[in-house]
């Protein structure tokens, strides 16, 4: 009965939500590498931009339905930090992000690389690092500035400056990585010690 329990979670609508945002990496990442002109820029920002509502949706459904599961738990991360990290490599690619900006996208993935190290180490030590808020806004103002450089191109002629305005919110994302990036280093090192 159990078996047919844990079978049943992993094709809840909340996983199934999980599987769709990685699966949309690949597609992105396509849309970006062999597509040219405003289309595939509109069409790549309406893909990130849903997979940017599905992390925040299976995580709310997961809870109010009482679906969450080892599976969503190991994946959610792991989807988010494929989405972002495709994101950044295909906009340096595209030339989206170029100069000094390449630096506050290197701080990010420097960042989720970091934590993503330290979860695994954590873990093994039965230590769980909670989510802060200020992580929470890091990551809205990460997903806001990485959709404004997507559309960017296209979108310049409607709202100009969004360009210019996605790499300003891509140095504030950078900024609080770095804070947020050092509380799980410290938290990390702490633990390591202590044990």
């Amino acid at each position: 009965m159990d078996h047919v329990a844990h079978r049943s979670l992993s094709t809840s609508l909340p996983n199934i939500l999980t599987y769709g945002r990685m699966v949309a990496v690949p597609v992105l990442a396509g849309l970006l590498f062999f597509g040219t002109g405003d289309v595939a820029r509109w069409l790549a920002f309406a893909i990130f931009v849903a997979a940017c509502l599905t992390d925040w949706l299976d995580g709310y459904l997961a809870r109010i339905w009482e679906q969450q599961s080892n599976l969503g738990r190991m994946l959610d991360p792991i989807a988010d930090k494929l989405l972002v990290g495709a994101t950044l490599l295909m906009l340096v690619y595209t030339g989206t992000i170029g100069g000094w900006a390449i630096w506050a996208a290197l701080i990010i993935l420097s960042r989720e690389i970091l934590v993503s190290g330290l979860r695994e180490f954590l873990a093994e030590l039965n230590v769980k690092i909670h989510v802060t808020q200020l992580a929470k806004w890091k990551t809205a103002v990460q997903f806001v500035a990485l959709a404004m450089l997507l559309v960017g191109p296209a979108a310049e002629g409607i709202l100009p400056g969004t360009t210019t305005a996605g790499v300003l919110l891509l140095w504030i994302a950078a900024l609080l990585t770095l804070v947020t990036g050092y509380d799980y280093l410290k938290a990390g090192i702490r633990h390591a010690i202590d044990r």
